[in-house]
């Protein structure tokens, strides 16, 4: 049992750790899901599966490696519950996911930052929004997370130069998409 005891965390350390890191696993949680209460039930179970590998001794390697363990646990949690409500959808036949995508989208910011202004962040989310998933899930590791391409790689099972060639080319397509809007006159830089 003191084995056990050793390897968990305290109350105190386990909020210092998730005041550190929530915001991010958060973040990338809203990118792998459909909205922002399932990023918090992905990430809530991401959380209990650490906790209990943590108590029963099974997790392999020290608290180092629960930021690439629950990085890829969310992925793989937020697939899972992809397949299941297409599935649901499917037999059910109801098809309101748009008008539900568009309130979540208008209610729900991804980046909480007091400097960041309202527009430049509609501008950002509306981006990554609709760049295709294997690029925006790059630059989220990359820029908000603090991840290096190999950490990436590992995360997400790719090769450091496939997640450095995604972030490139995301970044690019990014910033496309930006300076058409200040063309347009939808963004004041």
């Amino acid at each position: 049992m003191s084995a056990v005891t050793s390897l968990s965390p305290s109350a105190t350390a386990w909020r210092a750790w998730l005041t550190a890191n929530g915001p991010r696993l958060l973040l990338f949680a809203k990118n792998q899901t459909r909205n922002a209460q399932d990023a918090e039930d992905v990430l809530q179970d991401a959380l209990v599966k650490l906790v209990e590998k943590l108590n029963d001794g099974s997790f392999d390697g020290g608290q180092d490696m629960w930021m690439a363990y629950l990085y890829t646990t969310i992925r793989r949690q937020a697939i899972d519950l992809g397949r299941k409500d297409d599935r649901r959808r499917k037999r059910e036949d109801f098809v309101s996911d748009e008008i539900e995508a568009e309130a979540a989208v208008k209610s729900d910011p991804w980046f909480e930052s007091d400097a960041s202004g309202e527009e430049t962040r509609g501008q950002l989310e509306a981006g990554l929004k609709e760049l295709p998933t294997k690029f925006s899930e790059v630059i989220l590791l990359k820029i908000w997370s603090d991840k290096t391409f190999a950490e990436i790689g590992v995360m997400l099972q790719i090769s450091q130069n496939t997640a450095a060639s995604r972030y490139r080319y995301g970044l690019e397509m990014l910033k496309r998409k930006l300076v058409e809007s200040k063309t347009k006159g939808d963004l004041s830089l």
